[in-house]
């Protein structure tokens, strides 16, 4: 079914989740770690994601900043949400002036252009680090990759779908008691709390200087020159400017902040996995 300039088929959804590796475990820890409330993050990015399909109507994605989310992790004890606010009210307000100036423009021309090809490599190597860190069984891993390799091409079973399906079927295996959990599972609704008045001058600094500044360099070669870059070149039809991308940058994480939620980027890696996983509208198979 193709709507409003984008394919909504199988493999389209299979590759919506082609970014899931780096967005679960990086929004787990801000929600486990960090003591956030998980209504503004998720708020955020449904929103943000919605919007970015509709606007520029190819597979770029909406990521949380890593360099913010490490930090965050790695300091619990001492990084408060405000902190993590602070970090994405600067990011916002630096961003958005880039691109209203005109200045991301400029520093494009002059920036030598970064390779998105080996993507691969780093999911390997985040794999393992996974592995090795966390309890999960390495069996469980190598099993998931082989299945994913085996249908990686394979347009009548997305080897993403395969992939969740697998996870979610070893999940109950080996822990039967989440039939419980999710048994007590209720839904209500309310709205995001604002962050203006919850946030002090002091986290607004360190949010600024430890959080913000050393993720801008970052933001600027993947998440915007990268970003460009990739999606220009798979989609020559649909091509997107820094400029453009640096004002949303901007745009969403002032938004994101606003209602708890954390900075939020774009990112060559999660693109390349989104395309990998089948999210190709406006490209030829």
């Amino acid at each position: 079914m193709r709507l409003w300039g984008n394919d909504y088929n199988k493999m389209e959804f299979a590759g919506a989740f082609g970014d899931l590796g780096t967005l679960i475990p990086f929004v787990v820890g801000y929600i486990t770690l960090n003591k956030m409330d998980p209504l503004g993050i998720l708020v955020a990015f449904g929103i943000f994601k919605i919007f970015v399909g509709l606007y520029f109507k190819t597979p770029i994605p909406i990521q949380p900043h890593e360099g913010d989310r490490r930090n965050g992790n790695l300091h619990a004890a001492t990084i408060t949400p405000g902190m993590i606010w602070g970090s994405g009210i600067f990011t916002g307000l630096f961003w958005l002036l880039m691109g209203v100036t005109g200045a991301i423009t400029w520093i494009e021309k002059v920036t030598t252009k970064p390779s998105f090809e080996d993507h691969a490599g780093a999911g390997t190597e985040f794999h393992h680090g996974r592995t090795k860190d966390d309890e999960v069984s390495p069996s469980f891993c190598h099993r998931g990759m082989i299945l994913t390799f085996l249908l990686l091409n394979n347009r009548r079973i997305p080897a993403m779908l395969a992939l969740l399906g697998y996870g979610i079927l070893v999940a109950f295996a080996e822990k039967p008691e989440l039939f419980g959990e999710l048994s007590q599972f209720s839904v209500r609704f309310r709205w995001p709390e604002l962050t203006f008045g919850r946030i002090s001058w002091k986290d607004l600094l360190a949010g600024f200087v430890l959080l913000g500044l050393p993720q801008a360099p970052l933001t600027l070669g993947n998440a915007i020159i990268g970003t460009c870059a990739e999606n220009n070149s798979h989609f020559p039809d649909r091509k997107v400017t820094a400029k453009a991308i640096s004002i949303d940058h901007g745009i969403m994480n002032l938004i994101s902040t606003s209602i708890g939620g954390v900075p939020l980027c774009h990112g060559a890696g999660g693109m390349a996995g989104h395309i990998r996983f089948g999210a190709r509208t406006g490209e030829r198979w």
